[in-house]
């Protein structure tokens, strides 16, 4: 499929205070679009100016929720480079939702070889600022105008950016955390793993109530018997429980994620053993006061490594380490940004420079 890339109108002004970046709120002069008809396949693929779409009022995607979505960065190096991390991961992953949700899938190769055409143009975009990056959301949705409950005939995929700060306005500080057993986010056999958007609207009236009691997230417990832990918020979890690294498996509840994945790696190569296994709500509380939990952080693209500070269940509240930043996620912190701002060497493969 040829790309064609259609001319600027006009720019936005730059962001000069890249300290004031809010997380996903600036969007840069460009985005890219294509278009799927059944029996025609993907058509139409082309850089154009960031705009609305005009959608029918029946889109499928407002009435059944057939949407699917990515998110990777990029970073500025200190040499002035930019560096994409493991976006192949998010080509194949964006695919396993399209699957999932009856959707079409993209050619991995073409969507990521525009993503970077993209990004090259956008280049002036990439804040420079410690701890900032361009923030990458190529999405699909359903657009055939119909009401019915099938998978759509028709499809609109697009890659929009946006320049961003930290996710936490607070920063690389730890959070609190409420563990909720009334709200579950996802149950066996349905959408968890899909990153798909109706697991994250499901979730926003616990986390709504979580922000009313005063705490930053919320852990979601297994739906079966609400004991067992599945993700924080929008994030993977991580324990150093025992002096392991322990994380809840992959059954297809809970997302794969990417930066999880790149922890495992990480945690081997430091030695740390790992466990995939469900740590329970109990041995939490326990760990936290028997000292045999000592450190937990949560893994995920906006934050990369988002530490844990105190857990609340019910009555009960745990403080992990003085309300400090474990020695364990600081380790894990340094080495993943480490490799993604080119601090550090990449010993992996991960990261692919424009």
């Amino acid at each position: 499929m040829d790309l064609q890339i259609l001319p600027l109108t006009e720019r936005k002004p730059r962001i000069e205070d890249e300290a004031s970046l809010a997380f996903g709120q600036n969007f840069t002069d460009r985005m890219f679009i294509m278009e799927y008809d059944n029996g025609r396949g993907w058509h139409s693929a082309r850089i154009a100016p960031y705009g609305p779409f005009v959608l029918d009022p029946a889109a499928l995607v407002f009435h059944y929720a057939q949407e699917i979505f990515e998110g990777l960065k990029a970073f500025r190096r200190p040499d002035g480079r930019i560096a994409l991390f493991r976006p192949r991961d998010n080509m194949a992953r964006f695919n396993r939702s399209a699957e999932r949700m009856c959707m079409p899938t993209v050619d991995e190769e073409f969507f990521l070889d525009t993503l970077k055409k993209l990004v090259r143009l956008e280049a002036d975009w990439v804040p420079r600022s410690e701890g900032t990056s361009l923030y990458i959301r190529p999405t699909m949705i359903a657009t055939e105008a119909v009401l019915g409950v099938k998978p759509s005939d028709r499809y609109l995929c697009y890659i929009i950016l946006s320049p961003v700060g930290p996710y936490y306005k607070c920063g690389f500080k730890p959070v609190r955390i409420w563990i909720s057993d009334e709200y579950t986010r996802s149950a066996p056999g349905g959408t968890g793993e899909a990153k798909t958007g109706g697991n994250y609207a499901a979730s926003l009236y616990a986390a709504r109530q979580a922000a009313k009691r005063g705490f930053d997230q919320v852990l979601w417990l297994d739906a079966v018997e609400r004991r067992y832990v599945e993700e924080v918020g929008s994030m993977n979890l991580c324990f150093v429980y025992d002096d392991k690294l322990v994380t809840s498996p992959l059954k297809g509840t809970i997302l794969n994620g990417i930066t999880r994945r790149s922890i495992l790696t990480l945690a081997g190569e430091m030695e740390l053993p790992i466990e995939e296994r469900a740590l329970s709500v109990d041995e939490i509380l326990d760990g936290a006061a028997d000292g045999r939990l000592s450190e937990a952080f949560g893994t995920g693209t906006a934050t990369a490594v988002s530490p844990v500070g105190q857990f609340t269940y019910r009555d009960r509240t745990v403080t992990l380490g003085n309300n400090q930043v474990g020695t364990w996620t600081l380790r894990f912190f340094e080495a993943l940004t480490g490799i993604q701002y080119g601090r550090r060497p990449d010993t992996h493969g991960w990261v692919e420079l424009l």
